[in-house]
């Protein structure tokens, strides 16, 4: 039997493009292991899909001054040391590595050990972790055509991001039943991320008596995060958070609002939903958010709003653009290189596996 890593941790980000694998690596008849960090999300992620978990030491090598730039380095030493008795043990075809710091000793373990690698790298430009990893890989999976020029000659593929299959199979009369909507008015999902963006939340509250006019909204708002005066408005509902339901809000909306994270917007494009990004500033991210929005707009996919810009003024106009011309919107994501990404990267690991047998 074929065996496989994965490897990848930090944020559900670095863990649930693996996790829309898992399916497809089944059928083919794989093995599947993971290695993460001792306590890290991706532990408790992993082991809800019954894979075996092995925690490593992991530490964050950053570019600015922080007092545990003398410890951790360390603590990446002794992951790397843990990572290769792991893989020796385990002697996997090839490893797969969705990134994050825990992911950097795992892949450079498997280079010392001859073991085939294949990254993904789904920002724009690869972070840290990914930079320190390109040496050890095979091919390099990129969401963006743009990401291609950063990555050594011969090892790009553009792929885009694996989604969960079950998000392809949502049911729009379960939403709307969910949601208490009218069949006849159009909808508009506003996701915030995980943990809900108060400049998102208060830019689309502050719109609603407009928005409610034309569309009905379904607000994503992050725990903690509802707002009780709002719980009367017709054609307005609110979630903390949704799980299972995800995929039947998504089949409803005819437009979605949301932050520009990279698994969000390859959400978005492999659902075919026009779209409004209002990425994450420069001054909270390392600005792969805003770099992400910008790609996705410059191919015909997505509008684009700045955090500054969230002007009633300038918001409202762009959502009826986005409507009224949604079929243009979907015939760009239709041409895109960026879809089926389980297919295109089950099929790397196929090529790799074979390669090496």
């Amino acid at each position: 039997m074929k065996r496989i890593v994965l490897t990848g941790g930090g944020t559900a980000g670095h863990v649930t493009p693996n996790i829309a694998l898992l399916p497809k690596l089944r059928e083919l008849g794989y093995d599947i292991h993971y290695i993460g960090s001792y306590e890290g999300i991706e532990k408790k992620l992993i082991e809800d899909v019954n894979v075996p978990y092995y925690g490593i030491a992991s530490g964050k090598l950053r570019r600015y001054f922080d007092p545990k730039n003398f410890s951790d380095p360390f603590r990446v030493l002794k992951g790397y040391g843990e990572a290769r008795k792991i893989l020796k043990k385990l002697k996997p075809d090839v490893v797969f590595s969705k990134g994050g710091f825990v992911a950097v000793p795992v892949v450079l373990a498997a280079k010392h050990l001859h073991i085939p690698v294949i990254i993904h790298e789904s920002d724009m430009t690869p972070g840290l972790a990914n930079k320190i990893s390109l040496s050890a890989a095979t091919k390099v999976c990129c969401n963006f055509p743009e990401t291609m020029g950063y990555i050594p000659e011969g090892k790009a593929v553009l792929t885009g991001s694996p989604i969960r299959e079950e998000l392809l199979h949502g049911n729009k009369l379960a939403a709307l039943n969910l949601c208490g909507f009218a069949a006849n008015k159009p909808v508009i999902l506003v996701i915030g991320g995980s943990q809900g963006s108060v400049a998102v939340n208060d830019a689309v509250r502050g719109i609603l008596p407009e928005l409610l006019k034309k569309y009905q909204v379904i607000h994503l708002c992050g725990k903690g995060k509802l707002d009780s005066t709002k719980t009367d408005m017709e054609g307005y509902i609110q979630f903390e958070y949704v799980k299972k339901e995800l995929a039947d809000l998504f089949a409803l909306a005819d437009v979605c609002i949301s932050r520009a994270g990279a698994n969000a917007i390859c959400e978005l494009l492999a659902l075919r939903k026009p779209n409004l990004l209002i990425p994450l500033s420069a001054n909270a991210s390392r600005g792969d958010q805003i770099l992400n929005a910008e790609s996705f707009e410059n191919q015909g996919f997505s509008e684009v709003l700045t955090e500054e810009n969230l002007a009633p003024t300038i918001i409202l106009p762009i959502i009826d653009k986005l409507y009224e011309k949604r079929a243009d919107y979907v015939a760009a994501m239709e041409k895109s290189g960026q879809s089926n990404a389980i297919s295109k990267i089950t099929s790397l690991i196929e090529e790799v596996t074979s390669g090496k047998n």
